[in-house]
């Protein structure tokens, strides 16, 4: 006969011990704790734990454990001398996880010398330098390809904005308008010397002018800037040579180091006009693209 829930909140049940024969007899039987729930109407967890108390749940119940077979592996492992990497490395499995299996064994003795532990840390960290070096060249050569042929008024815009970052320019309370455009990379001195050409301006009104530190190769750089722009060494003015401060350490050392070279243009003021005006305009037009893409 089954029995039915008391009344009342307490939630106890009447006959426990009745209800614990009938509880236990399913469990010999195999009935699992879900099955013995429903045929008794025991919906109390406490209650049907302690009816089933002292009975093992039937074998067909038991969940297999994934990772006993990998912790007796992890342990065989190391046992074997294996380190926690390599253990990681041949399972698959966390190493939080392999040093909760293996904590109560002996570590394994170091079998590397401290300088051979530092040449495979130092070949490891050399690999990602190569495979990030790898992928620099990479994007910068993709970006190269992308760009393909400059129309004029591409190299025009790209002048201008060159100048007006890198060039000299006029002060309300020091109105010059000279063209000085100084810069210490090759690639920059060329585009704007080919701006130059696209705008008309004859080479035999440029000057250049080396600025570098005393210390360094002078005439190695004179020689080099004067190959790289096409000119004579009559078009040159004289070197501007910076001093050496004893206090300071130079960076800009080495052989790739030919200081700055300085273009200017003579009988400039026109183009300087026409410079400032077309960045004005550059201004406006972003600004007014912007507030297009804003809305």
């Amino acid at each position: 006969m089954r029995m039915t829930r008391a009344s009342g909140k307490s939630g106890k049940y009447e006959d426990f011990e009745g209800l614990r024969e009938r509880a236990v007899a399913l469990r010999r039987e195999g009935l699992s704790l879900r099955q013995i729930r429903d045929e008794l109407k025991i919906f109390n967890n406490d209650i049907l734990n302690q009816l089933v108390k002292g009975e093992p749940p039937p074998e067909w119940t038991k969940r297999p454990r994934a990772k006993d077979d990998l912790r007796e592996r992890a342990r065989e492992l190391r046992l074997q001398g294996w380190t926690y990497d390599q253990i990681q490395a041949e399972l698959g499995c966390s190493k939080s996880s392999i040093s909760l299996w293996v904590r109560d064994l002996p570590k394994p003795e170091r079998r590397r010398s401290p300088e051979e532990a530092a040449a495979i840390a130092r070949k490891g960290w050399e690999e990602k330098l190569r495979i990030r070096d790898e992928e620099r060249r990479q994007t910068k050569e993709k970006a190269r390809q992308a760009i393909g042929d400059l129309s004029a008024r591409e190299l025009f815009l790209v002048g201008v904005g060159l100048y007006w970052a890198e060039g000299g320019k006029d002060k309300p309370y020091d109105r010059r308008e000279n063209i000085a455009f100084v810069n210490s990379d090759p690639g920059m001195i060329e585009v704007f010397l080919a701006w130059l050409d696209l705008l008309g301006v004859e080479r035999e009104r440029v000057r250049y002018t080396v600025m570098i530190h005393e210390t360094a190769d002078v005439p190695g750089a004179e020689k080099y800037w004067a190959g790289l722009v096409g000119a004579d060494r009559s078009a040159f003015n004289r070197t501007t040579l910076k001093k050496h401060n004893p206090k300071t350490v130079r960076k800009n050392t080495g052989d790739n180091y030919r200081g700055c070279l300085v273009i200017k243009v003579l009988k400039g003021a026109d183009l300087y006009r026409r410079i400032e005006g077309s960045w004005c305009g550059i201004v406006e037009a972003a600004r007014e693209a912007d507030q297009s893409n804003r809305t």
